[in-house]
């Protein structure tokens, strides 16, 4: 996303860059959506487009209206071959399929180890997550936002292409925060994912046996597993861009640019990403590379929601019930973006329940 931003700016043209991956990206290996209100860049990779969306839990069903926005779909494989099919046009740009396995940064420059040759830049944007790194810390809580999905094939019509079911609390919970998470292509084609939001994962068959369920309970008795995915999103307020050197940028998630609080990866990358070409135009010393990500307001409201997930994981859904029940879809994913005002933020905060906040604002303060 950044090297194709950097292409598109036409600033870089001079430079040589090297993109190294251990994984060739010739999968569809995982799914992005993200809400958008107007044109963006990676529309020509959209596969889908809901402007509805589902939220339910074991009382209540409530259909979102989310214009202005809507609910968008990118397939791994579609990203990956539009992004490498421009980067293949520019012969100062090489990508290679390498794992690194070392990083050692010098006065002068940084030093790359793989397991087949070495490298020396200048600059070493990097984003391998560190996962002992952050989990064996103890003042930031982590969570993860794991989850397995099937693309499936029903024999009956079951989904509503025009909805996409954004969080369905009606599983059972079992002390978790616990949801099923569906994008239909058509009536009888959808990614099927169990999700949590908690510390521990599962094995795979408890979240397989759930997804049969659910199926089940739509109707399904008899469909198709076309494709599978699965993944595991760190959710932590944990301060990464201290990590952050005269030489070495940490970026996406391994950067802190997941959004903390939902694990939505693809939007902030997306205006991360931006926000990184623009400050390489400027140029950098240590000191702007060290400041280049600030800490907000959302930061906070981020880390007492995981301040409670950590302690009660039980209390998400009647917390995201609260939010969607009746509050405006509108309004609270411009809140996740972290484009709203104070006055906006308070209208969202409002139909949280207090006393779990209240008491997490406490033990952060004292």
């Amino acid at each position: 996303m950044t090297i194709y931003k950097m292409i598109q700016s036409g600033k870089f043209t001079d430079k040589s860059v090297l993109l190294l991956d251990e994984n060739a990206k010739k999968t569809n290996d995982r799914t992005w959506c993200f809400w958008s209100e107007n044109q963006t860049l990676w529309d020509s990779v959209i596969s889908k487009k809901w402007d509805s969306a589902l939220f339910a839990n074991e009382d209540f069903r409530r259909n979102l209206d989310l214009k202005p926005y809507q609910y968008n779909q990118i397939r791994g494989l579609d990203f990956y071959n539009f992004v490498l099919d421009e980067i293949s046009k520019h012969s100062k740009i090489t990508f290679l399929n390498e794992k690194v396995t070392d990083i050692n940064e010098l006065e002068t420059h940084v030093f790359v180890g793989t397991e087949e040759n070495r490298y020396t830049c200048d600059y070493l944007f990097n984003s391998i997550y560190s996962k002992n790194f952050v989990e064996n810390q103890t003042e930031y809580p982590v969570l993860q936002q794991h989850f397995v999905g099937w693309f499936v094939k029903t024999e009956k019509d079951v989904f509503n292409p025009e909805q996409a079911t954004f969080m369905d609390f009606s599983v059972e919970q079992k002390e978790n925060t616990r949801f099923m998470y569906v994008l239909p292509a058509s009536k009888t084609e959808a990614l099927v994912e169990y999700t949590l939001f908690s510390e521990k994962l599962l094995a795979k068959e408890e979240y397989e046996n759930e997804i049969q369920l659910y199926l089940k309970k739509l109707g399904a008795e008899q469909f198709e597993i076309l494709e599978k995915e699965q993944g595991s999103i760190p959710m932590t307020c944990f301060p990464f861009w201290k990590r952050n050197t005269k030489r070495v940028l940490n970026i996406g998630t391994a950067g802190g640019w997941t959004k903390a609080s939902t694990g939505y990866t693809f939007k902030n990358s997306d205006k991360k990403s931006s926000a990184l070409v623009d400050f390489l135009q400027i140029g950098s010393s240590s000191t702007d590379m060290k400041s280049f990500h600030k800490k907000n307001r959302f930061w906070y409201y981020d880390l007492l929601l995981l301040d409670i997930l950590h302690r009660s994981n039980e209390l998400g859904s009647m917390i995201f019930s609260s939010l969607f029940k009746k509050g405006n879809p509108a309004l609270i994913f411009k809140f996740l973006d972290e484009e709203t005002n104070l006055t906006e933020d308070l209208k969202v905060i409002w139909k949280c329940p207090k006393v779990p906040f209240i008491k997490a604002l406490f033990r952060f303060l004292f």
